[in-house]
């Protein structure tokens, strides 16, 4: 469900429920000072949630959908992050290559993206371990929140009927398979460094460059 606030502010209930979860792991993550680059940033709620949690993190949000962007930036105007926080990026993940300003490129600590890769095309996902590899050097990030399949099996009840009702809007959308996922971030030069159980049958994961 989406709410629409008073300005450009989109409100989803369940990025709302999430966010300090998704937080409380990024908090254990050895992140040094720089960029973190977050892929299909949504309603931009992550975004300053995060922003005001680690302060010395420049966190840089990016969306393709005009819409998202706009709500982005009136979250931000809202928290008063303005001299903090640079305006959205659009990204559109499977074109190459994305358009990353310098000083974001020198200074990028990890890559995030959240509940994206099951509401997009599989080559989104492809894309995404992709453009990850040039962008990431050694022991850096990327990290994914969202449902899972293991061994092409829903954990729960609820994500099977959820990887249903994703079909059902759009054929190529799903609840993807671990082992698919990790062999992506394999081909790229990333290993699986952490499996985080979430609340509501989520997963984080974790991948580090290591080559």
């Amino acid at each position: 469900m989406t709410l629409f606030l008073l300005d450009y502010r989109l409100f989803f209930p369940a990025t709302q429920r999430n966010k300090i979860f998704i937080g409380d792991v990024l908090s254990k993550i050895p992140l040094k000072k720089g960029f973190v680059l977050e892929i299909g940033s949504g309603s931009g709620q992550h975004g300053v949630e995060f922003q005001k949690r680690f302060p010395d993190i420049i966190w840089q949000t990016s969306d393709p959908k005009l819409e998202y962007r706009k709500s982005i930036i009136s979250w931000i105007e809202h928290e008063n992050l303005n001299t903090k926080m640079p305006e959205p990026l659009e990204i559109d993940v499977t074109k190459s290559p994305w358009p990353i300003p310098f000083k974001l490129v020198d200074n990028l600590q990890a890559i995030i993206s959240i509940n994206m890769i099951h509401i997009a095309h599989w080559e989104c996902t492809k894309s995404l371990f992709k453009e990850s590899s040039k962008l990431l050097n050694y022991g850096k990030f990327i990290i994914l929140y969202g449902p899972f399949k293991i061994e092409d099996k829903h954990v729960s009840k609820s994500n099977e009927a959820f990887d249903k009702s994703l079909k059902i809007q759009n054929h190529d959308w799903g609840v993807r398979n671990l082992e698919e996922v990790n062999k992506e971030a394999i081909i790229n030069g990333f290993r699986q460094k952490e499996l985080i159980e979430m609340p509501t049958n989520n997963l984080i994961l974790i991948y580090e460059k290591v080559s």
